[in-house]
């Protein structure tokens, strides 16, 4: 796995198809879906394993409670499956 930090990760959500609206603090690329912010690795197992007709994953802002954002105080917060469209629909809850 190879990390690059990039000076504008709007370029990144562009090129994968996911909407500003869809936004995080982080964009990877996994097995040719998009991985948009703080996504729980259980979904993205979930989503390899299934491997549904999608652009990727997104949890847009950075809600407390997520993986990497540990708060005393957790949100809660939707994990979305973006589809070829651009639209998207909730993948799961949290």
């Amino acid at each position: 796995m190879k990390s690059h930090n990039v000076g504008n990760p709007e370029t990144y959500r562009a090129r994968y198809g996911i909407a500003d609206a869809y936004g995080g603090c982080h964009t990877a690329v996994v097995e040719g879906y998009a991985i948009e912010g703080h996504v729980p690795a259980t979904e993205i197992r979930r989503l390899l394993a299934e491997r549904p007709r999608a652009r990727g994953l997104a949890v847009p802002g950075m809600p407390g409670g997520s993986p990497g954002m540990e708060s005393s105080r957790p949100e809660r917060y939707q994990v979305l499956l973006i589809l070829p469209q651009g639209r998207a629909s909730v993948y799961a809850r949290y």
